[in-house]
C-alpha cells in the first residue's frame, strides 16, 4: 500500500472519529434546540465544532494552513445547511423517533456528511497532495 493511500485512510478514520465525538457527544442543548431557525446560532457552533475537528485531522497529515482554512470553511457551510435541511424537514413531517420518516431522515443527513469527507479527501488528494 503506498504512503498516499494509507494517509487517504487515516485521515478518513480521523474524519469518522471526529463526526462521532462532534454529532454525538459534544452537542449542547443550546445546539439541539430550534433547529429548524435558519440562522440558529448552536447549528452554526455545532458546525464550527465540525470544522474545527476536521482542521486537526488535516494539521495531523500536514496539510498546508490555507487548505484546511478553505476546506474547513467549506465544510462549516455544507454541515450547517445540512443540518438546517434536517431539522426543517423535521419540523415541516412532525416526525419523531417512532417514525420510519424521521429515520430516513437523519440517514439522509448522516450520508450527505459522510459524501462531504470523500468530497474533503479528494480535494486534499487533487490540490495538496498532487
Amino acid at each position: 500500500m503506498s504512503d498516499v493511500t494509507s494517509t487517504i485512510l487515516l485521515l478518513l478514520c480521523l474524519l469518522q472519529i471526529k463526526h462521532m465525538f462532534a454529532d454525538y457527544f459534544l452537542q449542547t442543548p443550546r445546539m439541539l434546540a430550534d433547529r429548524a431557525i435558519y440562522f440558529h446560532v448552536g447549528r452554526a457552533q455545532h458546525a464550527a465544532v465540525h470544522a474545527l475537528g476536521s482542521a486537526i485531522a488535516f494539521f495531523l497529515v500536514g496539510a498546508p494552513l490555507g487548505f484546511i482554512v478553505a476546506i474547513c470553511t467549506a465544510e462549516w457551510l455544507a454541515h450547517f445547511h445540512i443540518d438546517w435541511a434536517k431539522a426543517r424537514h423535521g419540523e415541516a413531517s412532525g416526525c419523531g423517533p417512532s417514525d420510519a420518516k424521521f429515520w430516513r431522515a437523519a440517514g439522509v443527513d448522516q450520508a450527505l456528511h459522510q459524501l462531504t469527507y470523500i468530497a474533503m479527501v479528494w480535494a486534499w488528494v487533487h490540490f495538496v497532495v498532487h
